[in-house]
């Protein structure tokens, strides 16, 4: 069990202070600007935290909307009714969720939705319908294809995972958001890392605000994470809705240490065959359309590699080993672990900068420094 409160002196953790210092100073920098409205970090190894730092308008208190991070959590959770004999990753979507068996959605495999190849990755969830599990169920129905599934990646932003989350409940009886917080953060003892907010209990979240200029059009990938989408999650009733593929709700630390969990697996939490499996056992290599570099994908989450592209696939930066594992967001959001080193790091900034370069370059300054703190 972790202790996201408890940070021990980074030296004996094996943490270079000069180097951590470095980090800092990288990361308190647009803050000071007045570029971000604030940001935070969380650095672990061995199970504790090594540094746990607020930047600008926020505490340590302070949680965040993590976005897309929320699809390793999701993930897990899947991974657990695997090795339960509950979800098999060949078998077909419509197998578990028979109305999912239109327009050709008959084909596509469990697999296929968790590595962003099944072939939907615009099928269209309102946010109305986000708190209401049967207009979920119902809108599934109307989805189409948009390529031939299993034949090509392209990230699917959040419709896999409103997939992925029902196939959670069905085959569980439990809400995918329930499940999260009673299987993985209550046993890992991390009860702030949260998929779904009651509103009673959404105090402490800083509000998320579109900051900077955008780079010029045709640097900008076309893509449905808009900041219109991105704000949406301002709103009380979509932090309640936890949406599987970008709705969670945590700090830096909380999200350092689970990722400290998929490391180090205490107690089993996960069956070992499995965590390996997916922390290490790259499934998708097909090219991403946007980067043209492989996805290497498990899954659920994404391996840095080392064909020397691990800078381009979620803010790894270029400094970890091959066998870096995690699952970046939108607006800049970083977690990743590193087997190697044993290390986990993530940051957080609710200010989504409209200038997607600088934001890129952000995040490879960060990682990069992050990656070296115990070289």
């Amino acid at each position: 069990m972790f202790d996201p409160n408890d940070v021990a002196d980074a030296a004996d953790l094996g943490i270079d202070p000069q180097r951590l210092s470095e980090l800092l100073d990288r990361a308190g920098r647009d803050v000071d600007s007045g570029l971000l409205p604030s940001c935070q970090l969380a650095v672990a190894r061995h199970g504790r935290l090594a540094a746990f730092h607020t930047f600008g308008d926020a505490t340590n208190e302070t949680r965040y909307v993590i976005f897309s991070c929320t699809k390793a959590l999701v993930a897990a959770a899947a991974w657990m009714v695997m090795a339960e004999g509950r979800l098999d990753p060949a078998a077909k979507v419509a197998d578990v969720i028979p109305e999912f068996a239109t327009n050709g959605k008959d084909v596509v495999t469990i697999e296929q939705v968790m590595l962003h190849t099944a072939g939907f990755p615009y099928a269209p969830m309102a946010p109305a319908l986000w708190n209401d599990r049967a207009a979920r169920v119902a809108r599934f129905a109307d989805w189409r294809l948009n390529w031939e599934p299993g034949t090509a990646f392209e990230y699917h932003a959040t419709s896999a995972h409103w997939v992925l989350a029902e196939l959670i409940d069905r085959q569980t009886g439990q809400d995918y958001r329930a499940f999260i917080h009673e299987r993985i953060a209550l046993p890992l003892g991390l009860p702030r890392l949260r998929v779904g907010l009651p509103l009673d209990e959404q105090r402490d979240i800083a509000p998320l605000a579109t900051v900077g200029e955008p780079a010029s059009p045709d640097e900008i990938p076309l893509t449905e994470v808009t900041d219109h989408a991105l704000l949406e999650f301002n709103s009380p009733d979509a932090r309640r809705a936890g949406v599987p593929g970008g709705g969670g709700v945590t700090r830096a630390a909380e999200l350092a240490l689970f990722y400290q969990g998929l490391l180090t697996n205490p107690g089993n939490l996960w069956d070992p065959d499995v965590l390996a499996d997916a922390t290490g056992n790259v499934r998708n290599v097909f090219p991403d359309p946007w980067f043209r570099s492989p996805a290497n994908r498990t899954l659920g989450l994404v391996v840095a590699g080392d064909d020397g592209y691990a800078h381009m696939r979620m803010n790894f930066g270029r400094t970890v080993s091959a066998r870096a594992f995690g699952h970046a967001g939108a607006g800049g959001q970083i977690a990743w672990a590193d087997p190697a080193s044993g290390l986990s790091f993530c940051y957080f900034t609710n200010g989504l900068d409209a200038h997607v370069l600088r934001q890129a370059r952000r995040g490879l300054a960060l990682s990069s420094r992050a990656a070296v703190l115990c070289s």
